[in-house]
C-alpha cells in the first residue's frame, strides 16, 4: 500500500522539491546602453526605466542624455535624475532650465523640486519669467519643497501670473512652504 498524497499533492515524509531561485540580473548598465540606442523610443525608455531603478549608476549617464537631440529622451532624463535625486544633477538641470527646450525646462525645473539642493532655488526663481506657462507651473511647484523669504516672495509675485494653472500652482507651492515654515518654528 502506497502513503496517501498530502494536501500539497506530494507523498507524506517527502519535502516538495525547492524551486531553482532566479538570478537576480543587473539591468542598469544594460539600460544605461540603451541611452546611446539609435531608436528615439528606446532611449526614452531606458530613460524612464533608469529613473524607476532610481540607481546612482545612471546618473552621470542620464545627466549626458540632458543632451539628446530629442526632447523626448532629454525631458524624460530630467525627470529621471528628479527621480534619483542626486544632487550630483543639480547643475547641469539648472543648465537646462536656462537653455533647454520647453519640455527639458519643464522635467528640470520639476526634477530640481524632487532634488530639492538649495543650490536650485535662484534658477527656479528666475523661471518663474520664462515665457512658457508649463515651465513657469512647474518651477513654482518646485519652489514650494523649499523654505525662505526669498521663496515666499516669489511665490507671492507668482500668484498673479497671468496664467491661471501658474497662479494655482504658486497658491499651493505658497501654503505648502507656510505650512512647511510653521512646522520648523
Amino acid at each position: 500500500m502506497t502513503d496517501p498524497e498530502s494536501p500539497g499533492g506530494h507523498p507524506e515524509g517527502t519535502a516538495k522539491p525547492k524551486e531553482p531561485e532566479e538570478e537576480k540580473v543587473d539591468e542598469i548598465p544594460y539600460l544605461i546602453d540603451l541611452l546611446m540606442h539609435p531608436e528615439l523610443n528606446i532611449r526614452w525608455r531606458a530613460a524612464e526605466a533608469l529613473g524607476e531603478a532610481r540607481d546612482a549608476r545612471a546618473v552621470e549617464p542620464l545627466i549626458a542624455a540632458l543632451k539628446d537631440p530629442f526632447q523626448d529622451v532629454s525631458w524624460i532624463a530630467a525627470e529621471a535624475l528628479g527621480k534619483i535625486r542626486d544632487p550630483k544633477a543639480v547643475e547641469p538641470l539648472t543648465a537646462a532650465l536656462k537653455e533647454g527646450e520647453k519640455w527639458l525646462r519643464q522635467g528640470a525645473a520639476w526634477a530640481l523640486g524632487k532634488i530639492g539642493d538649495p543650490r536650485a532655488i535662484g534658477p527656479l526663481i528666475a523661471a518663474l519669467k520664462d515665457l512658457k506657462a508649463d515651465v513657469r507651473k512647474n518651477a513654482a511647484w518646485a519652489l514650494g519643497q523649499f523654505t525662505g523669504d526669498q521663496v515666499l516672495a516669489a511665490l507671492s509675485e507668482a500668484a498673479g501670473d497671468p496664467d491661471p494653472k501658474v497662479q494655482r500652482a504658486a497658491q499651493q507651492a505658497l501654503e505648502a512652504v507656510k505650512k512647511r515654515s510653521a512646522e520648523k518654528a
